[in-house]
């Protein structure tokens, strides 16, 4: 099969990283193509945006994951030896602890945690009486949730350094210099305490309890029937734990939506679970969370009349196809009404990946956010009065994760539990 592939590519790394979410859809858009090879980070890329190639990106048969992400999102956010690098029966064997996790019984009681935790911190705000930074707020409350449910000993001091070692992992990933710095440094620490933990845990030396996801992990075997190595029990640990608090991401933006979209607050209030779900999900699509994810060539195939080398770097935009005007009318309007008479598919609506969970790359934690944003918009519109106190609310695009240029304030005036 002939090579199609152009001799020589600019480095477009710069690019991408002033606007992430827009840099692939936009130029697949303004070529009229799904798919173009430039260069990222040095390293010639495929990058891939739409339904057609959504369904392309996720056939196993074409794609593996190993060694596919960038070396510093393997240092910071994913860790080295993950779920996430993973193929074939190694995948399934390993995923299968994730989908045990995030389902059930075991999400029953990180929203039990989570209900502890909001009413907790509801307590805290109205006592302070002062503008809270939403994201900050929701960062600490998923942490104590999360690190309760996951059977972590913890104190009332440890908060504050187990919320700021999870966020880096997500907030300081793509951050430049010294915040990539410190999510490499948190990613260290975090690891070596839990691998410490486990370690401690099969010794006999720790006491976890046998329904906690601590334990799970620390007595998970994979394909092999061995035990995973402390250290990548850790890293998977924190695959729990990290999702988890990267769900405040979310939350903001439900506040955010909330306060631009006024004329669906009534309803909302009045417990309309219908629309709540279809508001949910339109969070979910128009909201930038994650920009893209990324695979390797299995073996060399041509589609589109593109040549894609065995081995070589693919990138699926997840922002512009959930944005692409073939898939969704007026893509750039936020309108929860559409997931009223649309059902989504599992190659153009893609949040948190594509294809199905269980035996594919689909995050396993998509059921974990959206129970978690059907809980916040229950507190914040049935056991809450507040107000939004940030004046420009306009979101910086070029910062991963994307937030609100102005930090969103806001002031809690009643808690009613």
């Amino acid at each position: 099969m002939p090579d199609q592939s152009k001799p020589f590519l600019p480095d477009h790394t710069v690019a991408f990283l002033s606007d992430p979410y827009r840099f692939i859809g936009e130029r697949c858009r303004a070529e009229t193509c799904d798919v173009f090879e430039t260069r990222l980070l040095f390293k010639r890329t495929l990058c891939l945006s739409g339904p057609e190639a959504a369904a392309l990106f996720y056939d196993l048969n074409r794609f593996q994951r190993q060694d596919a992400a960038p070396e510093p999102v393997r240092a910071t956010l994913f860790g080295k030896g993950g779920v996430q690098g993973l193929d074939d029966a190694a995948h399934r064997q390993r995923k299968a602890l994730f989908m045990r996790l995030t389902h059930g019984d075991a999400l029953q009681g990180l929203l039990a945690h989570a209900a502890d935790a909001w009413r907790e911190c509801a307590d805290e705000w109205l006592v302070l009486g002062e503008e809270l930074v939403f994201y900050d707020a929701m960062r600490t409350l998923l942490t104590r949730a999360a690190c309760r449910w996951a059977g972590l000993p913890q104190t009332e001091g440890d908060w504050p350094e187990r919320t700021r070692q999870l966020s880096a992992l997500f907030d300081e990933a793509a951050a430049p210099g010294l915040g990539h710095v410190r999510a490499r440094m948190a990613r260290g620490e975090a690891e070596t305490w839990l691998a410490g933990l486990i370690e401690d845990a099969r010794a006999g030396r720790t006491d976890l309890p046998e329904d906690c996801a601590t334990w799970a992990v620390a007595w998970h075997r994979d394909a092999d029937d061995a035990l995973m190595p402390p250290r990548i029990a850790a890293v998977e640990l924190l695959n729990l734990l990290r999702p988890t608090v990267a769900v405040s991401v979310y939350l903001v933006f439900l506040v955010h939506a909330l306060a631009l979209h006024p004329q669906y607050r009534a309803p909302l209030v009045a417990g309309d679970s219908v629309l709540a779900d279809a508001f949910i999900q339109e969070v979910r699509r128009w909201y930038p969370f994650f920009p893209a994810v990324a695979a390797r060539v299995r073996h060399d195939f041509l589609w589109q009349g593109q040549f894609f080398r065995e081995g070589r770097r693919v990138m699926l935009d997840l922002y512009g196809t959930n944005h692409d005007p073939r898939s969704w009318a007026d893509p750039e309007a936020f309108l929860p009404e559409r997931f009223l008479s649309q059902t989504p598919t599992p190659f153009n609506f893609i949040p948190q990946g594509g294809a199905e969970a269980a035996g594919n790359h689909r995050c396993p934690g998509e059921a974990i956010t959206v129970a978690l944003m059907h809980q916040a918009m229950q507190m914040l519109l049935q056991h809450l009065e507040y107000e939004v106190t940030t004046q420009n609310l306009a979101l910086d695009y070029s910062r991963l994760p994307a937030l609100p240029r102005e930090p969103l304030c806001i002031r809690v005036n009643t808690v009613r539990f």
